[in-house]
């Protein structure tokens, strides 16, 4: 499982863009997670799917009303990282409003999820091997803080904590 001080794995995630511009084309783009990431600070957070009640009733939704606060401590993107396609993230992104304030992306093929370790075998509950639930701060592609929930739980990956850390290590 990757851990603090550890680099993100090298890899593609998609987001569905809503408004063609800045070498972007309206629909799914692809990402390259390094180039993404390089030289700046990202506050990353993974959860199971889209449209599941505790991702959609408060792990999202604390990140998107706290956008303004992980500005002001130096964050430069919030993500949200789920093993759903493009099309589904960006769906959930305009009934949540997080446009501007919490990029949603697809990670359909579990790609990231298996790489970083972080994943949560939902098998027996239909929803095959999925994203664990977590967050982490990442600072040029490094990870300089990470809170990984036990099985489905959600008590250290909300925003609140991870806005704490954030707030420690800009100081």
């Amino acid at each position: 499982m990757i851990k603090v001080g550890d680099k993100l794995p090298a890899g593609t995630l998609f987001e569905f863009i809503e408004v063609e511009g800045e070498g972007c084309s309206l629909g799914p783009n692809a990402f390259d997670i390094g180039k993404a990431t390089a030289g700046k600070t990202i506050a990353l957070f993974g959860l199971p799917g889209a449209f599941t009640p505790t991702c959609s009733a408060q792990h999202a939704p604390g990140y998107i009303a706290q956008a303004e606060a992980f500005k002001a401590v130096g964050v430069d993107e919030i993500w949200c990282v789920s093993v759903n396609d493009a099309f589904v993230m960006g769906a959930w992104g305009r009934e949540l409003k997080a446009a501007g304030k919490v990029r949603m992306m697809a990670d359909g093929s579990a790609d990231f999820a298996k790489a970083t370790g972080l994943t949560l075998d939902l098998t027996a509950k239909g929803l095959g091997l999925r994203s664990g639930r977590y967050s982490m701060l990442v600072k040029d592609g490094v990870v300089a803080a990470l809170n990984v929930e036990e099985g489905g739980g959600y008590k250290v990956s909300d925003a609140e904590t991870l806005l704490t850390q954030a707030r420690k290590l800009q100081a």
